[in-house]
């Protein structure tokens, strides 16, 4: 759809050295970002900075996602990225699951949308990160999810049995079952080790604890079961992914 012409002109004489995204500095919660073709950072709010430790918006220019998240995060991330700029279309409401500021699993919502040059040309993205808290209204098809998702991130550490998911919630074992496929489209089970599976990826990376405790630390009977589940679902063992990744 072409700009009416008052806006294209505006938009041109628009200086470099005007960072319109600044203003999501003053909207609490919203993180904004912004990467060239090579999926580099060019862009970020804030927010953004301090989400990821860092003061200055110098120190993430050039940056890609491998370069600031344990690789399945950024293997996700890179996937969507990849997407938005083949099909230059937007993806709006990504839901998913990151590690906050308090090391605790949260859900996050992401919108990407592709930036164009002045030939209509895909050069890039942008987007916006928020924690779902900001505005539950986003997701109420998530929400009736919510106490058995609550008590799963407050106790996954622990040797947890879907049927003691089930139980808080009072719903049978199926009917917990049958809402998380409708909603997450995984099982109870899935949802836990794959909360598992990234909190271990986040200790493995950036902690120094033992691969048996960590095993032990995230409800895993011994660190054979733990060390077979990491393998199913990135191709290496822990101990391997450390020292790629540390």
């Amino acid at each position: 759809m072409v700009s009416p012409k008052k806006q294209k002109d505006f938009l041109q004489r628009i200086s470099a050295s005007t960072p319109f995204y600044k203003a999501f500095d003053h909207l609490p919660g919203i993180s904004f970002f912004a990467k060239n073709s090579r999926f580099e950072l060019v862009c970020a709010n804030s927010a953004f900075l301090e989400r990821l430790g860092f003061k200055t918006e110098a120190e993430v220019i050039g940056k890609t996602d491998y370069d600031l998240f344990p690789k399945s995060l950024a293997d996700n991330f890179r996937s969507d990225d990849a997407w938005v700029m083949t099909h230059c279309q937007p993806r709006l409401h990504i839901l998913e699951l990151f590690i906050n500021p308090d090391g605790l699993p949260d859900w996050y919502l992401t919108n990407k949308l592709p930036v164009l040059d002045r030939k209509g040309k895909v050069m890039g993205i942008m987007g916006t990160t928020q924690n779902y808290e900001s505005d539950k209204r986003i997701i109420q098809p998530y929400l009736r999810l919510e106490p058995a998702i609550d008590f799963i991130r407050k106790s996954f550490r622990e040797k947890i049995s879907v049927k003691e998911v089930a139980a808080t919630v009072h719903l049978s074992v199926r009917q917990l079952d049958r809402r998380f496929r409708e909603v997450l489209k995984m099982s109870p089970q899935e949802f836990i080790t794959k909360l598992r599976m990234k909190t271990a990826c986040e200790l493995l990376s950036q902690g120094r604890e033992s691969i048996l405790d960590i095993a032990v630390n995230l409800g895993f009977y011994d660190q054979s079961s733990f060390t077979m589940q990491f393998r199913n679902h990135f191709g290496v063992a822990p101990l391997q992914y450390r020292k790629q990744h540390q």
